[in-house]
């Protein structure tokens, strides 16, 4: 499957974002919508903190939009989280078809991606994309809980605290609009280290981005911003050096959301972030806010995921990878290309 343009350019009619204390302490603490202190969101568990965030996330959406959730023909959510909990019981009180994803880091562009195609073809009429992760329950999940106090290596990143909802639909006027989508192509390169997942994704989000440039005759100097999900300090060098081989030069206009959301010396924060919420939130506050302002008019999206689970790790199985892509601009009304 090579490039799908969206004839009807639907729209990213708003965005909500939900983020924990270190996301607010960072550089774009100033941009999210909500953020708690205490990461718990309310509850007793880091868990169900995390259902909490996409709940809240989902209902702000809702309410900035001045929408119901009878106007949504189905919602796309994902996590971290073993059989998507995080999401299942998130969103369980919220009336509309649920479809649960697994893209691990990418969730937020697959989401996007199957939104933004059957709005686009006009089988829904508007639909939410929803996506989460949250770093106690996800280190609890893969690694070790917090208590056991593990020592990060460098390469490690630092699952991010945070949900991101966006509803997309047909709605005219000045709006970021999904204009083409890529989806991304399993790839796997024998990468065992699950503390270093920036170079387990780097490989296919070279793969989705080469693909792209070279089938759409565009290049990097055509946008505003290239944005990755979390390749971090090591998958983003790793990225700009083999995109180069290739013949295609990011150097100039790549942004990574791992990179962005924390101040990596200050915070401590190793190779930077990662997790389902770290590229949703950043594109929620900072890239969709940019597009609205007109400061940029064109933007690559691209979410990265690490398709490991708790039993594959145990069993030392490499780590394969996703990347999915969106192209995102600012335009008006439909048929932008």
């Amino acid at each position: 499957m090579g490039i799908i343009k969206l004839k009807n350019a639907p729209a990213i009619e708003c965005a909500y974002s939900v983020v924990g204390k270190r996301e607010h302490d960072g550089p774009l603490g100033s941009k999210f919508d909500f953020f708690d202190d205490s990461d718990k969101f309310g509850m007793n568990t880091w868990e169900k903190a995390e259902s909490e965030m996409q709940r809240m996330a989902l209902d702000g959406a809702l309410t900035k939009s001045k929408s119901n959730i009878s106007d949504i023909g189905a919602i796309f959510a994902g996590d971290l989280l073993n059989q998507c909990t995080g999401s299942a019981y998130g969103l369980a009180g919220f009336d509309a078809p649920f479809f649960g994803l697994y893209g691990a880091c990418s969730t937020c562009a697959e989401a996007l991606i199957l939104s933004s195609m059957l709005v686009d073809s006009h089988k829904l009429e508007r639909a939410a994309a929803v996506c989460s992760s949250h770093n106690c329950s996800a280190e609890r999940q893969f690694r070790f809980p917090l208590e056991y106090g593990g020592q990060r290596t460098p390469t490690a990143q630092w699952t991010v605290t945070g949900s991101a909802a966006f509803i997309i639909g047909t709605k005219d006027g000045l709006r970021p609009r999904i204009t083409a989508v890529l989806p991304g192509i399993v790839v796997d390169k024998g990468i065992t280290d699950i503390s270093n997942m920036g170079a387990a994704m780097a490989p296919e989000a070279v793969d989705t981005l080469y693909r792209y440039f070279s089938d759409s005759g565009e290049a990097p100097d055509d946008f505003d911003a290239i944005v990755t999900g979390d390749l971090g300090r090591e998958g983003s060098s790793i990225l700009v050096e083999m995109l180069a081989k290739n013949g295609f030069d990011i150097s100039k206009n790549h942004y990574d959301c791992g990179l962005m959301i924390y101040d990596r010396e200050k915070q401590d924060m190793h190779a930077g972030g990662s997790g389902c919420g770290c590229s949703g939130t950043v594109l929620a506050a900072h890239f969709l806010e940019k597009l609205k302002a007109l400061d940029h008019k064109r933007i690559l999206f691209m979410a990265t995921g690490a398709m490991m689970s708790p039993s594959s790790v145990l069993q030392g199985l490499a780590i394969p990878g996703i990347a999915h892509l969106i192209k995102l601009e600012m335009a008006t009304e439909k048929g932008v290309d």
